[in-house]
């Protein structure tokens, strides 16, 4: 007998995705207006003044209800934190990206750090948050680590670009050996795969350099401290983001 093909079955079609109920939508907008009560705190009293009765209050809900949604005041700030982070990451990678000549490491540099400063004077309590003094008794959880790089990656990412196509920094002064003081960035980059072993520990020392630079910038900028030497803050950020560039060995695109 000849055998007979028989067609193989169809791929059974992938099941739609489980709508949500009426409480786990409910629960969504509570949780955001919850949040959004908490970022206007924020910017309004400052990290540590943030209290779930407080927050509770201008959501207009009895204390004990907002314990539903958050446990406890840490849990509230953990979440405030991972969405602070996310929304400058975004901003970072939306504005870096947006930079269509991918040689042009200047340009994609100057792009990340005015998003950085963008979204920062948007956002000062969320701002203050993040880079301003640590909330007493509050020590950030693991689940905030990744969304806290996702700037650094961006900014790194623009970095090597410029090496791998010859950009090249300033001598290092002195002869010492570097790379124990600032092994733990080099281990961050390398284990995400946005720096090779060869790399020069100079490149990790100048960008540090550059990173506590211009966040020490936007932070003096916010908190009052260059009133009376800057009067242009917008102009004098860039004259700082600039210099750091040229310091990194960062050369315009031809």
């Amino acid at each position: 007998m000849t055998p007979v093909d028989h067609p193989a079955p169809a791929a059974s079609p992938a099941s739609p995705p489980r709508a949500r109920t009426v409480r786990e939508r409910a629960r969504e907008q509570i949780t955001a207006e919850i949040l959004t009560a908490a970022r206007i705190r924020l910017t309004e009293s400052g990290p540590g003044e943030l209290s779930l009765r407080a927050v509770a209050r201008d959501v207009g809900m009895v204390s004990s209800a907002v314990y539903r949604y958050f446990a406890s005041r840490d849990e509230l700030l953990t979440a405030l934190l991972v969405l602070a982070y996310d929304e400058l990451g975004a901003a970072v990678e939306q504005a870096e990206a947006a930079v269509t000549d991918r040689h042009d490491v200047v340009g994609r540099w100057r792009a990340a750090w005015l998003a950085v400063r963008g979204w920062a004077v948007a956002h000062p309590g969320d701002y203050a948050l993040l880079y301003g003094s640590p909330v007493p008794g509050y020590a950030a959880p693991q689940v905030t680590v990744e969304p806290a790089t996702r700037v650094i990656v961006v900014i790194l990412g623009i970095v090597m670009d410029a090496t791998a196509a010859g950009s090249r920094m300033p001598e290092p002064p002195g002869s010492g050996d570097d790379a124990p003081v600032v092994a733990g960035a080099i281990g961050f980059a390398q284990e995400r795969g946005l720096m090779q072993a060869e790399a020069p520990t100079e490149l990790v020392v100048r960008t540090l350099m550059g990173w506590t630079t211009v966040f020490g910038t936007i932070s003096f900028e916010l908190f009052g401290h260059l009133v009376g030497s800057v009067s242009r803050a917008d102009d004098y950020f860039e004259i700082v983001i600039d210099r750091l560039a040229a310091d990194l060995g960062l050369t315009e695109a031809d």
